[in-house]
């Protein structure tokens, strides 16, 4: 029996927290590049009653996300992308952060764009960096928005020596996100569908808990004491944003970006997180 679809990619607790708030009555498809944590996060949904299969998937090879978007469309048409794969400064070198993050979520939002149903809907998670950087211009934003994807790694704002370190090739790649999202909504609105972003700011999860443990743990730890919230966000905090975008509520939200962050940015710009001169 043909089921619709949702294509969750990123098997990690924020995934899997919108994957439980949408993901009932179709078939979801959990693309991950580490097939074990694809398996587990199918296990523990489908032990809770959903239907979840594990792929792998590689985020940063279009033919492997085509593999999962033919995978997908074996059981109906695809009517939901929850998009939460992805690498963080303290797990990659900068030429991976720029692949997986920047060019592998572009590459996933045009080939879903393709397929998606009428009436369908998608998410991805970007991140509070991409609104922490310096403004760039508007012709650097358009080409972050508009570059043909297997161009998009040749834009001379991404060559090496243009990145000072894999924080700033995270914050490039999460600008590109919002502004690819915008762009794409585009495309998507002629297929009647809609595509959005979030930006959480610390949320707590095993790659946030790397983070608190790498380098610049002491740094994360004082973001999140020093923003209004005062403390770190949950997955399921993320989820509640992710199922309004997703659902009839928010038919007029398209090409948006919504921060979720506790006020760290607000804190950073004009608080007590702002950086000395």
């Amino acid at each position: 029996m043909k089921k619709d679809v949702m294509i969750l990619t990123g098997a990690g607790q924020i995934g899997m927290a919108i994957a439980r708030r949408m993901g009932y009555g179709k078939k979801i498809v959990i693309g991950d590049k580490n097939p074990d944590h694809a398996k587990a996060i199918a296990k523990i949904m489908n032990d809770a009653g959903f239907d979840a299969e594990a792929v792998e998937m590689d985020l940063s090879s279009r033919a492997s996300i085509q593999s999962l978007i033919e995978k997908a469309q074996e059981y109906g048409e695809i009517t939901m992308l929850v998009n939460a794969a992805g690498v963080s400064p303290s797990q990659a070198p900068i030429e991976a952060i720029l692949k997986v993050d920047l060019y592998g979520t572009a590459v996933l939002l045009e080939e879903v764009g393709k397929v998606i149903k009428e009436g369908g809907v998608g998410v991805t998670v970007s991140s509070q960096s991409g609104h922490r950087m310096p403004a760039l211009t508007p012709e650097e934003d358009e080409q972050l928005a508009c570059t043909p994807t297997e161009e998009l790694l040749k834009l001379d704002i991404l060559q090496p020596e243009k990145i000072k370190d894999t924080l700033h090739a995270y914050q490039m790649a999460k600008r590109c996100n919002e502004k690819r999202v915008m762009a794409e909504s585009v495309k998507w609105g002629e297929k009647g569908a809609r595509i959005n972003s979030i930006s959480p700011g610390i949320i707590v999860t095993p790659l946030a808990i790397d983070e608190f443990n790498g380098p610049r743990g002491d740094f994360y730890k004082n973001m999140f004491a020093k923003c209004p919230a005062g403390r770190p966000g949950t997955a399921d905090e993320v989820a509640n944003v992710a199922e309004l975008l997703m659902s009839e509520k928010s038919i007029f939200i398209t090409g948006a970006d919504i921060l979720i962050d506790g006020g760290a940015t607000a804190s950073y710009f004009y608080g007590p997180l702002k950086p000395e001169a």
